[in-house]
């Protein structure tokens, strides 16, 4: 598969094009992948600290991941359609920024991470679950987590300071006051 024609595509959609050319769509959308990775890291960071026996020390392990997990996978799941939309706009200057493929691999890892805990660890949770500290390979995971999804944040924030994000603010549109524009036309859609 050519994954370079298939960026270029991404980057030639009507979406790419309204990401790019709307004045509120990519300061919109990266508001949202924020957000949306605020709820992420933040509910799995309190089940990790959990799971390394530092947070939540007198409840299970089984009822802190059950009460967080739903915000981590609605966090999850924000931060990849605003991601794949911030992808479009400029998908070409992506393919080639090595922090972007640094930070999707980072995101295997960390996917990885949890698929090896669902699979090994959470088989024998029963013998654990309200054991502080919990056993070392439990805790292990733990700690590739915070350390995977850390690493994952810091590499997104340094996209934007690379090639990820060459774009020029028309002329006309007043950056300072730019919420107050966009709440005064009523809304997000294309300037």
């Amino acid at each position: 598969m050519d994954f370079y024609a298939l960026f270029q595509w991404l980057e030639n959609s009507d979406v790419g094009a309204w990401m790019r050319d709307s004045v509120y769509a990519l300061p919109f959308i990266n508001a949202l992948h924020v957000v949306s990775v605020v709820v992420l890291f933040g509910s799995l960071i309190t089940v990790d600290l959990r799971l390394i026996g530092v947070l939540a020390r007198t409840r299970t392990f089984t009822r802190v991941s059950q009460e967080l997990l739903r915000f981590t996978w609605v966090g999850f799941a924000g931060a990849l359609i605003s991601g794949l939309l911030m992808l479009t706009a400029n998908a070409t200057e992506f393919y080639v920024n090595k922090i972007f493929w640094f930070k999707m691999g980072t995101i295997v890892l960390a996917g990885l991470n949890m698929m090896f805990f669902e699979l090994r660890t959470m088989k024998t949770v029963s013998h654990w679950d309200a054991t502080c500290p919990p056993p070392d390979r439990a805790r292990l995971a733990g700690v590739l987590s915070i350390s995977l999804w850390t690493a994952v944040i810091f590499l997104g924030r340094w996209i934007g300071y690379t090639k990820g994000f060459d774009f020029d603010a028309p002329i006309d549109i007043d950056l300072d006051n730019l919420m107050f524009s966009m709440l005064a036309a009523g809304g997000f859609g294309a300037a």
